[in-house]
């Protein structure tokens, strides 16, 4: 049965939240089939120099970079090529019971921009300021809503985690002048940049090696400073209302504590505070094993982007600027390697790159109810319970924001790494 959306339902769906790409809304009224589903809509940059944020059709140099899938290759739109993506590329390296491609919708343009003026003040400003509807497409894409549970349940948490890069690099073609990169984590590093550029208020503790890291007390203390310094890295959903983080909330939350608290104390009749919410989320992410999974899919990138430029240039046929600029024999001996391999060598290269770059740019969203009186456990879901609570758990995790990353970023992302690099050797590297 195909799912048609007009403006008569624009009343039905509200703002849930964005990201760089999308944006989602909730279902808010009585159709079965819709109940539990959130809608992704696809956002348009309103600065024409960003790069797009997703391609309507592949490119042709894209089109070598994916050849082995052909169903990515047939695409005609963003929807079905994320949806063909998430299935066929990440589905396999992450787990398919741990994805969720979405359906297809039809959607009006009447309900699009109907929607562009509805969720207005329930955007982030940073948000409108840079992007909006695509008012111009006719689908979207049908998910459930992983931060509820699809049947009735009284009560709910989900935590939604931007893990970031669980990995310190270690490519040979890091520039010796760069060995910063082997020694700090990226995130701690842009975390600099983005404070000088008052991006942020103050610089997050949160530690991308302690989420990645089999330790249930560095997982613990992981969560605990994602959700001292929220930014854009932790939000916190209770029975699927958005009830704390995102970057509006780019703030020290010590004295919120209580009344976060309170709040789910009131709504589960539950004793649940935050050390235990923390302790219950560290065993779902040991138990589920999924951060493994992710890790390795992140290590796809062997050469890091000061290596994967040069064979980027080598795929679109293009003079390596790279090489251009440098004037030490010695590496351009080395980087002369890169660009002497077989162009499928050099297709593969980037290919595990972009694949990486999804896979350090993704959300888990952790999902968790206490199991009602002595009902049977679940087949679909996980259990957990710990000794500070006399409560058995179902849960469930699942990756968002899988996307496909545009070929043509390449370059923004060697620009934004220099950046970085740069940035945080000129003021912090003397620290170390």
């Amino acid at each position: 049965m195909e799912i048609v959306i007009t403006v008569e339902d624009v009343n039905d769906w509200v703002y849930k939240g964005e990201g760089a790409a999308n944006l989602i809304l909730s279902y808010q009224g009585s159709l079965p089939l819709l109940l539990g589903k959130v809608l992704r809509v696809q956002k348009v940059s309103k600065d024409e120099t960003i790069p797009p944020m997703a391609c309507a059709v592949l490119s042709t140099h894209e089109q070598l970079i994916w050849a082995n899938v052909a169903e990515l290759i047939e695409s005609k739109s963003k929807d079905s090529l994320a949806q063909i993506y998430a299935t066929h590329i990440m589905g396999p390296l992450l787990g398919t019971n741990h994805i969720d491609a979405g359906v297809r919708v039809s959607v009006s343009r009447e309900f699009l921009e109907k929607v562009e003026v509805s969720t207005l003040n329930f955007r982030p400003a940073w948000r409108r300021k840079a992007s909006r509807i695509d008012s111009l497409t006719n689908s979207a894409l049908l998910f459930s809503d992983h931060s509820v549970f699809p049947s009735n349940s009284t009560f709910s948490i989900a935590v939604e985690i931007k893990p970031k890069c669980g990995f310190i690099p270690s490519s040979e073609y890091i520039l010796d002048e760069n060995s910063i990169k082997k020694q700090v984590t990226r995130y701690k590093m842009h975390q600099a940049l983005k404070l000088h550029k008052k991006q942020i208020l103050e610089e997050s503790a949160y530690d991308p090696l302690d989420l990645f890291s089999h330790s249930k007390e560095r997982i613990h203390k992981a969560l605990n400073a994602l959700y001292l310094n929220p930014q854009n890295n932790f939000r916190v959903f209770l029975n699927g209302s958005l009830i704390y983080g995102g970057m509006d909330t780019d703030t020290k939350t010590h004295d919120t504590n209580n009344s976060f608290e309170e709040l789910i104390g009131t709504s589960s009749g539950l004793n649940l505070n935050l050390p235990k919410i923390f302790e219950l989320l560290t065993e779902m992410i040991s138990k589920s094993g999924v951060l493994n999974q992710l890790l390795e899919t992140q290590k796809l990138d062997v050469y890091d982007i000061e290596g994967a430029i040069h064979s980027y240039y080598d795929v679109i046929s293009q003079t390596c600027p790279v090489c251009k600029s440098i004037s030490d024999k010695g590496l351009l001996e080395k980087f002369e390697k890169l660009h002497c391999l077989p162009i499928q060598k050099s297709i593969e290269i980037v290919r595990d790159y972009l694949v990486s770059a999804t896979a350090k740019d993704c959300s888990l969203m952790l999902c968790f109810r206490p199991r009602e009186g002595e009902a049977p456990a679940s087949e679909e879901y996980g259990s957990i319970s710990i000794e500070s609570v006399d409560q058995v758990y179902d849960y469930k995790v699942f990756f968002i924001d899988l996307d496909m990353k545009p070929l043509e970023k390449m370059v923004y992302y060697y620009d934004l790494d220099q950046k970085i690099t740069n940035f945080y050797k000129q003021n912090y590297q003397k620290l170390l």
